[in-house]
């Protein structure tokens, strides 16, 4: 009996302008005649179907619609996109496969559906950035909704929540340009994808007349650039990983151990993302003590969340369920009033004002006067996110 000692390697490709995506998946697929692709057409997807295509250059393998139970993007994940990619993987020994998502699916979604399987290596998340179009979106305030681009009807996703998600979790980046492009404009885009995924390698296509494919799929394939263990963007920061970068005039990240006061943080967040095209990160409200509340901002809206406890708020036998790193985190920048609290949160942006925003954020901290009330007295502080996160 063989035993196959050979893992398929995915390249999981994302992008949110379809031409840019279904190009970069050709050239790849020209480079490398062995390689096989898997897309999903969801466009009928609030009907319960989906177009799923197999294939190679050359060559349609597979070309059929199938029933989506649920009618969700997620059931599509689990029900269909999984079990292909390990029927394929199972298939000959050398052939390995790409990934290329709708363009309103954000990669994440794809490794939390696909983190537990089996003879598959997850090799690189690469997002398609189209340099002509990726600005426009970014900054755009419209709904997925507005574009007839959402998945279902509770999908109330904005376009820049959407672009923004496919590039922070890349571990790389496509600026995909053409010969008509600014070079100009180009090296600009490529210095703000560079500050909303610092952690991605950037791969230009270039403005010429020809694209070298097989250069391109030796830089995107075969990487081994995408790391399982790396939390997501909003949670960087617990495991002592940057957040952001600091670059004057379009990115900030402001970090302080003293609590937010949730009136004056609330009153402020208009203001706090105006000029800020991405706002990331991890906060410490005082009416919240035990919670890591998550922020982010993209296309005019604002976002809080839960990122779990602080571990100064957990019984010892809780810190177990705590990873390595952010125990080792914990651990390195401990306090001994606040324990593991505090705020680290990045605003990225193209003309930011860095020192009003830095005594905009300082203003909303507690005062010394509000800090000596300690932790029982905070809790009696106005706080509009109440309903948000309520007490416990």
């Amino acid at each position: 009996m063989s035993v196959r000692l050979t893992t398929t390697a995915v390249t999981v490709l994302s992008g949110f302008v379809p031409s840019a995506v279904r190009a970069t998946a050709q050239a790849l697929l020209l480079a490398d005649d062995r390689l096989v692709s898997v897309s999903h057409d969801i466009t009928g997807i609030r009907d319960g179907t989906v177009l799923r295509t197999v294939r190679t250059a050359t060559e349609v393998l597979e070309h059929e619609t199938i029933r989506v139970e649920h009618g969700c993007v997620a059931c599509t994940l689990r029900e269909d996109v999984v079990p292909t990619l390990a029927r394929l993987a199972a298939g000959p020994a050398g052939r390995d496969l790409l990934l290329v998502l709708p363009h309103t699916i954000e990669p994440e979604s794809v490794a939390a559906a696909c983190g537990r399987m089996t003879g598959v290596r997850f090799d690189s998340y690469v997002t398609v950035v189209d340099t002509d179009r990726f600005l426009d979106d970014l900054t755009s305030t419209d709904d997925l909704r507005h574009r007839g681009l959402h998945a279902a009807d509770d999908d109330h996703r904005t376009v820049a929540d959407v672009v923004v998600h496919q590039v922070e979790f890349s571990d790389t980046v496509i600026l995909w340009s053409r010969r008509t492009s600014d070079p100009a404009h180009v090296d600009r885009l490529g210095a703000l994808v560079h500050r909303l995924a610092p952690w991605a390698v950037q791969v230009p296509t270039g403005t010429t007349r020809s694209l070298d494919i097989g250069g391109l799929s030796a830089l995107v394939r075969g990487t081994g650039r995408h790391d399982p263990q790396r939390p997501g963007p909003l949670g960087l920061a617990l495991e002592g990983r940057a957040v952001g970068v600091s670059d004057p005039a379009s990115s900030i990240v402001f970090r302080s151990r003293r609590p937010f006061h949730p009136q004056r943080l609330h009153d402020a967040l208009d203001e706090l993302t105006t000029d800020a095209v991405r706002g990331r990160g991890q906060l410490w409200i005082a009416t919240r003590p035990d919670l890591v509340v998550a922020f982010e901002s993209a296309g005019g809206g604002v976002s809080l969340g839960s990122l779990g406890h602080w571990l100064d708020a957990l019984p010892a036998a809780g810190w177990t369920e705590a990873g390595d790193q952010r125990r080792f985190a914990a651990e390195l920048s401990w306090d001994p009033y606040y324990g593991d609290r505090n705020t680290v949160l990045a605003l990225i942006g193209l003309d930011l004002d860095d020192p009003a925003l830095i005594a905009l954020l300082t203003s909303c901290l507690l005062t010394d006067a509000e800090v000596a009330d300690g932790f029982e007295g905070w809790r009696d502080l106005p706080d509009p996110f109440r309903d948000f996160f309520p007490p416990r």
